[in-house]
């Protein structure tokens, strides 16, 4: 398919199909906030909200406001998400919960911190879209509070018993580099600088293993040795992926090529290392020495997997003109559209088998929201009108 094909495609898929379907589909009306557990048409089955996936929406609205073009509707359907969020999301310290009730009473403790990134990234780009000093207030002591819990994210949820086996986790790194830049218009310069510097040092020096063959790995010792336990054994091949393109981004913004193309040599590595040579698609979760994964649904196609490594591999190409890139790109291209793309329904599937059947017919649920394919739909866009433009010239 022509590239310019392309970039209409994805344009036209996120404003014509996956965002109206979250806009008429998933506010809550009644309560405020959203419904994210639809089914294959986008009837609510159950009504439980989740913060992350909160926060998720709101930012998603928001940034489409901010990036795309002001339409109101897309601003009041942030506003009535972040201001569900500010009322019941947290515990009066911005402390925030897991999940809550429809009409916003807490279920499950603030033990997860993504339920902190998340209300980070929305308010910090619902501050861009009203000018809102509470939000951005909201957004920058929250940041403080990721921090401050880096060496210890679940507090004193942690299960884990103290001095035995302590390990740290690629992920919170890894959404930092993103995260970052996404409230970079909050931040102090070399506060943001300092930030930035040690999220990269941990992706790029602590989790990448050169000695592994140049894998990703999701957990390390505190000391950044390697762990010959289940955990420290875990790849996660999307999650690596998904951070390429962090990096990427932190490479155009610091005029750092060098970071750039270490990201595109990792998206290659890490995909050609996931990819299911019998079935197709990208593995959920692998074990480095080959035993078999503590995890059931190790061997499941996931939607955001897929979606985020379109995103690494189309910068890579739009960054590098890497051949090899673009080869990948069709070829997971191809996977997706066929075995995610709901050809009846709007929205895209979550679940595939390793066969690439749907296992799960839902559109949303506990762990899939409004989030992910319409922020690939949108980054693929971009990087196509981006590359088109250039051809042009």
């Amino acid at each position: 398919m022509e590239l310019t094909k392309l970039e209409q495609l994805y344009k036209s898929e996120l404003l014509n199909n996956v965002i109206p379907f979250w806009l008429e589909k998933s506010q809550d009306k009644e309560f405020g906030g959203y419904f994210t557990c639809l089914d294959r048409k986008g009837d609510v089955f159950d009504t439980d909200k989740f913060i992350w996936l909160q926060g998720r929406q709101v930012w998603m609205f928001s940034m489409l406001y901010n990036n795309v073009e002001k339409r109101q509707e897309w601003l009041n359907c942030a506003i009535q998400g972040g201001e569900f969020l500010k009322k019941y999301g947290h515990d009066g310290n911005l402390n925030w919960y897991f999940s809550l009730t429809r009409d916003g009473k807490p279920i499950i403790e603030p033990y997860n911190i993504f339920s902190y990134t998340f209300a980070t990234m929305a308010f910090g780009q619902l501050s861009k879209a009203t000018g809102n000093k509470e939000y951005a207030d909201i957004a920058k002591r929250t940041f403080d509070i990721i921090l401050s819990k880096r060496d210890n994210p679940k507090g004193k949820w942690d299960k884990s018993y103290t001095g035995t086996r302590n390990l740290k986790s690629f992920s919170l790194p890894m959404i930092l580099c993103n995260l970052a830049l996404e409230i970079e218009h909050l931040l102090d310069d070399k506060f943001l600088k300092k930030t930035i510097d040690e999220c990269l040092h941990e992706v790029l020096e602590v989790f990448y293993r050169p000695e592994l063959g140049g894998i990703i790995v999701e957990n390390v010792n505190t000391d950044g040795s390697l762990s010959d336990t289940f955990e420290g054994r875990l790849i996660n091949p999307g999650h690596a992926i998904e951070a390429m393109w962090f990096i990427m981004d932190l490479g155009v913004r610091l005029n750092r090529p060098e970071l750039i193309e270490k990201a595109v040599k990792i998206t290659l590595k890490m995909l050609d290392y996931g990819w299911d040579k019998q079935h197709g698609g990208i593995f959920y979760f692998m074990d480095r020495k080959g035993f078999p994964p503590q995890q059931l649904e190790w061997d499941q196609k996931l939607w955001w997997v897929h979606i985020e490594t379109l995103i690494s591999l189309i910068k890579g190409y739009q960054l590098t003109k890497s051949e090899e890139c673009l080869t990948w790109f069709f070829k997971i291209h191809d996977y997706t559209w066929c075995h995610f793309k709901d050809t009846e329904y709007p929205e895209w599937w979550g679940y595939l088998n390793r066969r690439g059947e749907v296992s799960l017919d839902l559109k949303g649920g506990k762990w899939k929201g409004c989030f992910h394919v319409p922020r690939g739909l949108f980054q693929v866009w971009k990087a196509f009108e981006e590359i088109n433009k250039k051809s042009y010239q």
